[in-house]
This record gives structure tokens, C-alpha cells and sequence, in this order.
């Protein structure tokens, strides 16, 4: 018989092998690895233990995409700028249409605050751009805005509050430009671009065809690609009346443009034409008179005499 202080020996180890074995934790910890690696693949994602389901996230849809998640209504605009030959007009490019569809005109012109609030074209975007310290005109083309600037201002203040403004209309979804009626108390020459003016008319003669298919297909891209754009005002006494718009309407190189661009092409290609002269506002030739005054003025500052007329017979044209 054995003694008891064998059998007190013995207790510990029978009372350890009568306990339950414990599973080993790496297998649980296998089975969720895998439940994560076969949910990644949009598979198996409902094979993780009742124990785990409430330990990870569950794992979107494979078919849920980010587009449903952000609202409908926002929008991302990219707003590109290019320089014009005119260094106080910037051109703005912001990848949206800009004029209303169905509308006449190819290009609409605010050169003060009230225009921007006129019928037929009054636009809420040119009302904030026109309060913007400097700027004096803002140009709508089909694809663009053409912003300008008064000579003192600097575009390193006016740039950043234009891309505000035009990326703010855009993505909220506002037009550009509201269409209204005309009243009879709005004057007539508010927005004078209404009407193509190089639009096929049948009552134009042969040559006045001519002109205006030359200037549409050959003037027309080249001064849209500047930021500005063209009007035909009329055909008298074999001289073409044109008047620019946009960043060309200020340019100090219009001149240049229409005497040895578009002048010799159609001097070149009709022989009815004889020349070109450019039509300016009121306000232009007001404005172009006082700055020849000006510069007369700081002349005779200077000592120096300036001529008394232009053209042949001046002083300009004298021999000595």
C-alpha cells in the first residue's frame, strides 16, 4: 500500500491533467489574419468569428465609390491665367463657358459699374470684379475673362482676389451672366455687342461679305487667343471701320495691330479696301485727347517744342 506522502505527491499532478487544455491564441489570431486578407479582396469579409466581429471596421462595398460620398453640389475648378500683349489685361481661362447658350453676341464688354447691372446682360460676377480696387473693365468671351487694370494698380493685389471671385461663382452654381429684357430707360449703347457684327447679312454687298468672312476666320481667333475680340462698324469710301475690344481696346499696340496686321491683309486680298480706321467711344477719345494734353503739357516743361499737328505738313514730317 503506498504511503501518503506518495499519494500527496501524486495530487498536484493528477489535479494538473484533469484541467481542460486551453486552444492556443495564435490560432485566432491566424483565422482574423486571414478574414482581413480575404476582406481586402471584397471576399470573406462575413467568415470573421462572432467573437471578432465587433473588434475591426467593417470594410465599404467594393462597388461604393468616392463619388457618392461627396456631395453633388461641390465642384473643382482649375483657373488658368495668360498674359496678353496688353500688360494691364490678364486673360482667365476657368475650364467653364462663360456666356449664357443661345445668345447672339459673341463676347460681352463692362466698362463701369452700371453696365454690370444693365439689361440685357447685367452679371453679378462683373459687379464684384468691377468693385475690386483697379480693375476698370472686365471682358466676357465665349471660354474667358479678360480682366483690366488701371496702369498704377498692381496685379499682385488684384490677382488673388479675381481667382476668389470666378472659382466662388463656379462652384456655387451661379450664372455668369443673367438674360434680360431691355427697357426704354437703358441707354443703347450699354452693351453695343448684342448682335454679331460679322454675322452674314443679306443685305450686305459683295465686298462687305468679303470683310467680314476675312475678319471671322483670319482676325477674329488671333485677337480672341490676346483676350479681346473685333467689330465691324461699316464699309465708307473704301475705308473699313473697326473697332477693337477687350485687352486690344486699351493696348498700346491696337494701332499697330490694325494699321500692318489687318489693314494689309485686307488691303491684300480685296482691292476695293483702301484702309482702316479704327471707331473709338467718347469716353476714348476724350481720354485720348486729355493725355495729349498732358504730354503736350510736360513738353513745354521740358523745353521742348511739340508739333502743332499730325500728319503731313506737321512738324513731324519737316525736313530740315
Amino acid at each position: 500500500m503506498p504511503s501518503t506522502k506518495l499519494l500527496r505527491g501524486l495530487a498536484p499532478l493528477v489535479s494538473r491533467s484533469a484541467r481542460p487544455i486551453k486552444p492556443p491564441t495564435t490560432c485566432l489570431r491566424l483565422q482574423q489574419t486571414a478574414a482581413v486578407r480575404h476582406a481586402h479582396t471584397g471576399a470573406g469579409a462575413a467568415r470573421l468569428p462572432a467573437s471578432t466581429s465587433g473588434l475591426r471596421p467593417r470594410l465599404q462595398p467594393a462597388h461604393h465609390s468616392w463619388n457618392h460620398q461627396l456631395p453633388s453640389s461641390r465642384r473643382t475648378i482649375f483657373i488658368q491665367t495668360e498674359n496678353t500683349p496688353n500688360a494691364d489685361a490678364l486673360k482667365f481661362l476657368p475650364n467653364h463657358r462663360v456666356l449664357p447658350e443661345g445668345i447672339t453676341s459673341p463676347f460681352i464688354e463692362y466698362l463701369s459699374p452700371r453696365s454690370t447691372i444693365a439689361a440685357p446682360y447685367p452679371s453679378p460676377l462683373a459687379a464684384q470684379l468691377m468693385n475690386i480696387d483697379g480693375v476698370t473693365a472686365v471682358f466676357y468671351g465665349a471660354d474667358f475673362i479678360t480682366v483690366t487694370k488701371a496702369a498704377d494698380a498692381n496685379w499682385a493685389h488684384i490677382r488673388p482676389e479675381v481667382f476668389a471671385l470666378i472659382t466662388e461663382t463656379i462652384t456655387s452654381g451661379q450664372p455668369i451672366v443673367n438674360v434680360t429684357e431691355r427697357s426704354a430707360a437703358d441707354g443703347a449703347d450699354e452693351h453695343d455687342a448684342e448682335k454679331d457684327s460679322l454675322c452674314y447679312d443679306e443685305n450686305d454687298s459683295e465686298v462687305v461679305g468679303m470683310i467680314k468672312e476675312l475678319l471671322e476666320t483670319r482676325v477674329r481667333p488671333a485677337i480672341q487667343e490676346d483676350g479681346g475680340d473685333i467689330e465691324f462698324k461699316g464699309f465708307d469710301d473704301g475705308f473699313v471701320k473697326l473697332k477693337l475690344r477687350g485687352a486690344c481696346r486699351t493696348c498700346d499696340s491696337s494701332t499697330v495691330t490694325l494699321k500692318t496686321g489687318i489693314e494689309g491683309m485686307l488691303m491684300h486680298y480685296i482691292e476695293e479696301v483702301k484702309g482702316v480706321h479704327q471707331v473709338m467711344d467718347a469716353e476714348e477719345e476724350t481720354s485720348l485727347a486729355e493725355f495729349a494734353k498732358f504730354e503736350e503739357k510736360l513738353r513745354a516743361q521740358k523745353g521742348e517744342v511739340p508739333p502743332s499737328t499730325v500728319g503731313k505738313g506737321s512738324l513731324d514730317t519737316v525736313s530740315g
